[in-house]
């Protein structure tokens, strides 16, 4: 059997398929490279460039490899671009992904692991959310993972396909080994603004609103280390494979730290001042976004390694500093 990862050459991608060949999994990654680094797809692995929305590369890969389960990360990610370019979200995350779908039950693949997120709720605030609670997505980010969704419940019914949607939070963080990390130009997740800010290849970091009903007045974000993260996806494989059934689940540690409070563990953690800028609120952004993850944890079993700010920011730090001297011996 082996393990079809989408976007393996990115950011999440990357370190799952580092998860996989820790575990002896057989790994195949089809990435279009967009985003994506040939680099930081593991050796053992394979890689197939191509389009996720390929249904003859897809089932070719099936075949060819005994493919039983499909990871899926390939998509576009940021939040404020989806409200700009709306009509690309809608092609890129929710049409590509039904393709891909599509080629998975004509392929005869049992098992689905979807990417999503928690921008498929209505909102937040200070008590965590869990699977029940509304969704209403704010932007054509959130309602183009939450279309796929819906997509994986109805394909489920009628095919012998299941699936898992791990909704995250943010993720953050690098691999502690030093294998893989955020590498992508011009990044927006802020652990990885702040990390180049604290070594001088940003400027400074924005803050975007100071004035949201938060305990210093800016957001708040539930932050998991991108290994814990990939650690839940193992569980979900395991969970299908054994006959589980379909399940959704946050992905989180259960409390937040505001933008402010992630400045002040990159100054404490590098010993470097972060310079910073206040900016208004972007649209989308909400104040407060925090995981109720007691699903994961009971359903899943999953136990969280590497639940710590200044340890997550650490990771960060350390690959950020990586990836420069290998920028620069390139």
């Amino acid at each position: 059997m082996a393990v079809l990862v989408t976007g393996g050459a990115g950011y999440i991608g990357s370190h799952m398929v580092w998860e996989l060949l820790d575990r002896d999994e057989e790994v195949v990654v089809v990435d279009n490279l967009s985003s994506g680094f040939e680099w930081a797809v593991a050796p053992e692995a394979r890689l197939c460039r191509g389009d996720v929305a390929d249904k003859g590369l897809i089932c070719r890969i099936v075949e060819e490899h005994g493919v039983d389960a499909i990871i899926h990360f390939a998509g576009s990610v940021v939040v404020p671009e989806s409200v700009a370019r709306p009509l690309s979200y809608y092609e890129n995350n929710t049409c590509r992904s039904r393709a891909l779908i599509e080629a998975a039950v004509e392929s005869g693949v049992k098992s689905f692991i979807f990417s999503s997120t928690a921008a498929v709720y209505a909102g937040g605030g200070a008590a965590p959310l869990d699977e029940e609670a509304v969704v209403a997505p704010q932007t054509p980010y959130g309602m183009s993972k939450l279309m796929v969704e819906q997509i994986l419940r109805d394909v489920s019914v009628a095919h012998p396909l299941s699936f898992a949607a791990l909704r995250y939070f943010n993720v953050a963080g690098a691999d502690p080994k030093g294998r893989t990390g955020q590498s992508t130009a011009g990044a927006t997740h802020l652990i990885k603004v702040v990390s180049e800010a604290t070594l001088g290849k940003r400027s400074h970091v924005d803050i975007y609103g100071t004035d949201y009903d938060t305990p210093d007045g800016t957001g708040v974000r539930d932050f998991i280390h991108v290994s814990d993260l990939v650690g839940a996806h193992y569980l979900a494989l395991q969970r299908l494979r054994a006959g589980g059934g379909n399940l959704v689940a946050n992905c989180g540690y259960g409390h937040g730290y505001s933008v402010r409070e992630v400045i002040a563990s990159a100054r404490k953690v590098s010993g470097r001042e972060v310079p910073v800028r206040e900016a208004p609120r972007r649209p989308g952004d909400l104040a407060s976004v925090i995981a109720d993850a007691g699903r994961a944890r009971k359903e899943l079993k999953w136990a969280p390694s590497f639940d710590d700010l200044d340890g997550i920011v650490e990771t960060s730090l350390a690959w950020e500093d990586r990836l420069t001297r290998k920028n620069s011996a390139a």
